[in-house]
């Protein structure tokens, strides 16, 4: 039998549920995709239609920026805050400038999301120290 790790987050002093707890996938990623869509919506209106080929390129710049702003200033992206989502500091308080710029661009370049802990963090949360939570 493997090992018993309690539940998620435990090792970080994270309540088993509720405001405080580790996010779950579907969440994360429900918030991901609407973050993602508005950034699409924004980068084809102001694209409108020409340089097409540029959509991408605009969508990736403008989710860095938007991660980067929104969760410096509020602990939250659009999609994070419609979810019940925060990002957090380790230690309880809100994420630093330089921890969420350095989160955004792991997260940008898609891989270190990709590989998680047993705590469900993914490799740009624990680069800088922080954990997605519940509201």
């Amino acid at each position: 039998m493997g090992a018993d790790f309690g539940h998620r987050g435990k090792r970080l002093g994270l309540p088993e549920d509720g405001p405080g707890s580790i996010a779950g996938t579907g969440r994360r990623l429900g918030a991901l995709a609407i973050d993602w869509l508005l950034c699409y919506l924004i980068a084809y209106a102001l694209i409108a239609g020409r340089h097409l080929e540029q959509v991408n390129i605009w969508i990736t710049v403008l989710f860095f920026l938007m991660s980067v702003l929104t969760l410096a200033t509020a602990g939250a992206t659009p999609g994070k805050k419609l979810l019940g989502l925060r990002v957090v500091s380790l230690n309880g308080g809100r994420a630093s400038f330089g921890q969420v710029a350095l989160r955004s661009f792991l997260l940008v370049l898609v891989v270190p999301a990709l590989i998680w802990d047993r705590d469900s963090r993914g490799m740009h949360d624990k680069a800088v120290g922080t954990v997605e939570v519940r509201v």
